[in-house]
């Protein structure tokens, strides 16, 4: 959502995916994911760029499920039996809720942040969560920089290249421009911690911000959103019997 600070959608998450975790059972699950589908073209986020976002999640769930069809718990009809390999009706039905859970918990936690500013997220960190300003400001400075890494390193394949040093093997040239890359980011991060300090960053004392937040109605709204979804799923289960802490 625009406009809401990103503190809240974190907040949210969080408390989503306790309410997930700690909880084993497949309504549960089912539930929460179902809502969240629901509720999810409202953000109006391309197919596109949602697919892209959630691969890693979507990826990872298969592999989730496999394992724990494995190596799961063993209950009921067993299927398939080899060493450490047991797929039961337990451990089927485990996967099962497992994968549901990492998606109900991996799909919010990533499309709330599709269009989430870092700087708006550090100052809710700082202004709301009362967390370290100094900590929080330079979290925001690396991660700023983290885009210059790639230019560092196509200056640093053209210097070589232009020495005539580009041309060896693989692996010695991924090393050798990897340390150099690693002394530039290093140079760099000197030369920011000596900046931020002249201008007072480490000084004690209450500090001001450019960017006052607030935590009003839409925050609060969203994380009602968030928090009612784990309340409904867990009702769900327990009214349908299958809760399992």
């Amino acid at each position: 959502m625009d406009g809401v600070q990103p503190v809240a959608a974190l907040l949210g998450v969080i408390a989503l995916g306790i309410v997930l975790v700690l909880s084993l059972d497949l309504v549960s699950a089912t539930v929460a994911l179902l809502l969240e589908l629901a509720l999810l073209p409202l953000l109006r986020i391309p197919v596109r760029t949602l697919l892209l976002r959630t691969s890693p999640v979507l990826v990872a769930v298969p592999l989730t499920g496999l394992s724990i069809a494995l190596y799961g718990q063993a209950s009921g009809r067993v299927w398939f039996d080899f060493l450490f390999a047991h797929v039961t009706d337990g451990s089927l039905q485990l996967a099962l809720a497992t994968m549901l859970r990492v998606l109900a918990v991996g799909i919010p936690g990533i499309v709330l942040f599709v269009r989430t500013d870092v700087t708006d997220l550090a100052d809710g960190l700082a202004q709301v969560l009362r967390l370290p300003a100094r900590f929080v400001l330079g979290a925001l400075a690396a991660i700023r920089m983290m885009t210059l890494l790639g230019d560092d390193w196509r200056q640093l394949a053209m210097a070589r290249r232009a020495r005539g040093v580009a041309d060896r093997g693989r692996l010695r040239r991924g090393v050798s421009m990897a340390f150099g890359l690693l002394v530039v980011a290093l140079r760099r991060a000197t030369t920011l911690a000596v900046a931020m300090e002249s201008r007072g960053f480490g000084a004690p004392g209450p500090r001001t911000w450019a960017r006052p937040v607030r935590f009003a109605g839409p925050e609060w709204a969203m994380l009602a959103v968030l928090v009612g979804i784990g309340v409904v799923a867990v009702a769900a289960a327990v009214l349908a019997g299958t809760w399992r802490a």
